[in-house]
């Protein structure tokens, strides 16, 4: 009930620019080498999945829009969809299945072919003329995979849109030929598509990549780092990504952030400044009662975790802690132990740990996203730690 306050969802206002990618209206014709001919159209996965909206079937030039689950596929049915890019790209890689407008002609087959996104220009030979009636296959060679327009879906069907400025289109053509519409002044602003054809097929090397990483590091067999770059080389041997999408999915200004961060906390670390806030806050400790003593060992050590590397917190921390414990006359080690679970416990701060840096930029969060939620945790662990602690090692 709490979360939308606390983690409010900032890619909800239709911008693209966080990573959701571009809805096309599309149509996808049935060949009769479509597997699944003669099943309900509810049944097929590739019409179910979670990006795939189904408008309607044109079937002998009429559009059906109702009881579409029931409806049994025949060749030549065109599915009528808003889709993903992603999405859209998967579908045209499916044997039996022509997504988007037909050409006028076949191109050569040692031709390369691209496929590009791009805006529709206001020009008089484009606008309020429909998909269906644009030369660009027989001038170019480029044909039209899916239409998008802001705010509302473009038309009934793919062939009927009626092209206005600002208009994005999905092309698929020569290079030659993206480039030549680009010359006319028809298009502007041509880049590649905002997602790429998803590769189910080779989701179960990546599943078993992790598992393999953790249960190798788990098992001591090798470094976890060492591990992962063996994963990532597997990755891209076996075609689960290519280069172009790893290199893409590196954030250079979080990495920035993490090395700022790794240098901040070397800093406190090598100039003395945190054998500094030690040695200010244990005369302070001394005076309590050891209960409320080890949560303030944890609140201090929690506090530091959150700004100082864990192995730093632990290293410099639980000496000042052995020896408190020595002068209060209590067994040292529920506060070792504290010490230990505080210094594996940084979630207020996007810099406590690297995983927080990571996750910061993907989730699209704010600092005080982290203050939010992270200090509720680190309030409700430490709570639950001490009197856990206290129990299994009473003071």
């Amino acid at each position: 009930m709490l979360g939308p306050w606390l983690l409010p969802d900032r890619e909800s206002d239709g911008s693209t620019d966080a990573g959701e990618e571009t809805e096309f209206l599309s149509e996808i014709t049935i060949r009769e080498s479509y597997p699944h001919i003669g099943t309900p159209l509810g049944e097929i996965a590739d019409f179910q999945r979670d990006g795939v909206q189904v408008r309607g079937v044109r079937r002998a030039g009429q559009i059906g829009r109702g009881g579409l689950d029931d409806l049994v596929l025949q060749k030549g049915d065109a599915v009528i969809v808003v889709t993903t890019t992603s999405e859209l790209l998967t579908l045209a890689e499916q044997p039996g299945l022509f997504v988007g407008m037909r050409r006028r002609f076949e191109l050569d087959p040692e031709e390369p072919v691209k496929v590009a996104e791009a805006f529709v220009t206001p020009n008089r030979s484009n606008v309020g003329r429909r998909i269906a009636d644009l030369a660009l296959g027989r001038n170019t060679g480029v044909r039209v995979l899916g239409a998008h327009r802001h705010g509302h879906i473009a038309g009934a069907d793919l062939s009927s849109v009626h092209l206005r400025p600002a208009d994005k289109l999905l092309l698929e053509g020569p290079p030659e030929g993206l480039r030549l519409l680009s010359e006319a002044g028809h298009l502007v602003a041509i880049s590649e598509p905002g997602g790429r054809a998803y590769r189910r097929r080779q989701a179960p090397v990546a599943v078993l990549a992790l598992v393999g990483i953790v249960a190798l590091a788990a098992l001591d067999v090798m470094p976890i780092g060492i591990l992962a770059l063996v994963a990532v080389a597997a990755i891209l041997i076996l075609r689960c990504i290519d280069s172009d999408e790893a290199w893409k999915s590196i954030d250079g200004g979080i990495l920035v952030l993490i090395f700022a961060m790794l240098i901040v906390g070397a800093g406190l670390e090598h100039t003395g400044a945190v054998e500094m806030i030690v040695a200010f806050v244990a005369p302070w400790l001394q005076g309590m009662s050891p209960f409320v003593t080890l949560l303030a060992v944890y609140a201090i050590a929690s506090f530091l975790t959150e700004i100082v590397t864990n192995n730093a917190v632990a290293v410099l921390f639980t000496p000042v802690v052995i020896a408190l414990a020595g002068q209060l006359g209590v067994d040292p080690r529920p506060f070792a132990v504290a010490v230990m679970m505080a210094a594996s416990a940084s979630f207020a701060t996007p810099i406590g740990y690297q995983t927080n840096t990571l996750v910061y930029g993907a989730g699209n969060y704010r600092f005080v996203d982290f203050l939010r939620i992270g200090i509720p945790m680190n309030v409700i662990i430490g709570v639950t730690s001490a009197v856990a602690i206290s129990i299994f090692f009473p003071l």
